[in-house]
């Protein structure tokens, strides 16, 4: 598990560029989603060995100019909540407005670790200029240019030193798979658990100080054993804006990567909406099983709309990972709660299934004889052999004399051959083409 690191601070004053430059590192060598572009406000970094997750809370607020200063009080208190360590970026051509006073009041009551990085600081005549911002109360400041970088090694020194160490994980003999429960808030989580569990262990409390971490359960029923990572009966104490992206992502983000396989509740009266997306290709970008369930199916007009249409449109959202099993549950009428269960199961097995090199040579090798790269520059392209990497998740490597004249559409095909031959439903495959 990682830390998480919040990047909080008022509109326009840099938090994302700041916040690419902190995951570029990682960006460059984790491939994204082909030709996919999400909201980038999540991603990881490293930094002297020290791995963490990024959010830019930022990301979340839409428009930027008549944005209410609530929404940011809003996302920096929950950044306060679930964050391990929090980076507060101002702006040095600004100076300090009223609305990082406010921030500042909101983070000097509290006991986490706080970074103050005074952005666009890109000549002396502005490191004198940083000096008005310990009137901010928060002690030491960084000065930072996350245009081209200056200052940011300093920032991640000081930042990887104040993380709070966390627990290793304990190596099981046979660890029990995790499933984690997520998506949007009211999408019928807790319910969902409580129907598996039979009985009422997730009470919503609004006590101050409930846990709001992950919480676990041994899962022992109906032949089926395994972790339960929950994300549902947490609250914080104020109710927060119900419709708030930036909740259910955050939220999300520590039991996602922390499990083997996501079950992903969506809420059939509303569809699959943006923020169901967010958290899915969170999901798929941390390499983990997705299974998909459409949760209320009894609440919807069938005659306006079949499960067959629904998936479908879902499908066409997810592209280009669209080999992820989609189930129509209720979890009031407890409707195909057992099949849901079967089908993580399934997903979490498929995820760790090792295909041996020779057969997986014997099937691919004759495959890509047929259907070769497109050859470039008049050269030609050969695949000699082929392999499964020893990795917790599927990832292929493919060795041929030029890999770098394969292109994003010969992977895919490579890929859908892949899924067409093996069973890797609900599991996100990497693929590699290296040197021979």
């Amino acid at each position: 598990m990682n830390n998480i690191v919040a990047i909080v601070g008022r509109p326009n004053v840099g938090k994302s560029t700041f916040f690419n430059r902190l995951i570029q590192r990682r960006e460059a060598i984790v491939d994204s989603v082909s030709g996919v572009t999400r909201d980038r406000n999540y991603g990881k970094s490293e930094w002297n060995g020290k791995e963490f997750s990024v959010i830019d809370t930022g990301g979340y607020v839409k428009g930027s100019d008549d944005i209410f200063e609530g929404e940011i009080r809003k996302q920096v208190e929950l950044a306060i909540d679930e964050a391990d360590a929090i980076i507060f970026v101002v702006d040095v051509e600004e100076g300090i407005t009223p609305m990082d006073e406010e921030v500042a009041k909101l983070l000097r009551k509290v006991t986490k670790p706080i970074l103050l990085a005074v952005n666009k600081v890109d000549n002396a005549m502005r490191e004198k200029d940083a000096v008005e911002f310990y009137n901010l109360g928060l002690g030491e400041y960084f000065t930072i240019a996350g245009m081209n970088g200056s200052g940011t090694g300093e920032l991640l020194d000081a930042l990887v030193k104040v993380l709070p160490e966390l627990p290793d994980a304990v190596e099981e003999e046979n660890p029990l798979p995790r499933f984690c429960v997520v998506g949007r808030p009211n999408a019928g989580k807790s319910s969902f658990i409580n129907a598996l569990i039979g009985e009422d262990r997730f009470v919503v409390t609004d006590i101050a100080g409930t846990t709001r971490d992950a919480i676990d359960t041994k899962y022992n029923r109906f032949g089926f054993e395994f972790n339960l990572v929950d994300t549902a009966g947490i609250r914080r104490k104020a109710k927060v804006k119900e419709d708030l992206e930036f909740y259910s992502v955050m939220r999300s983000v520590r039991a996602i990567e922390h499990s083997d396989v996501c079950i992903l509740m969506i809420d059939a009266t509303r569809g699959f909406e943006g923020q169901d997306q967010n958290i899915f290709w969170l999901a798929e970008k941390n390499r983990k099983g997705i299974v998909i369930l459409v949760n209320k199916w009894d609440l919807v007009e069938k005659d306006t709309m079949s499960a067959r249409d629904y998936e479908a449109k879902i499908r066409k959202e997810i592209e280009p990972f669209t080999d992820v099993p989609i189930l129509f549950v209720s979890a009031l009428t407890k409707q195909r709660l057992l099949k849901a269960l079967e089908t993580a199961v399934e997903v979490y097995e498929n995820r760790k299934q090792r295909v041996s090199t020779s057969k997986f040579n014997e099937l691919m090798l004759p495959i890509i004889e047929r259907t070769p790269p497109p050859a470039l520059k008049g050269k030609y392209v050969k695949i000699k052999y082929c392999m499964q990497l020893p990795t917790p998740t599927p990832q292929f490597v493919f060795f041929a004399n030029l890999p770098q004249y394969i292109k994003d559409p010969y992977k895919r095909f490579i890929e859908n051959q892949l899924r067409q031959h093996y069973n890797f439903t609900g599991v996100p495959i990497d693929i590699y083409f290296r040197q021979k």
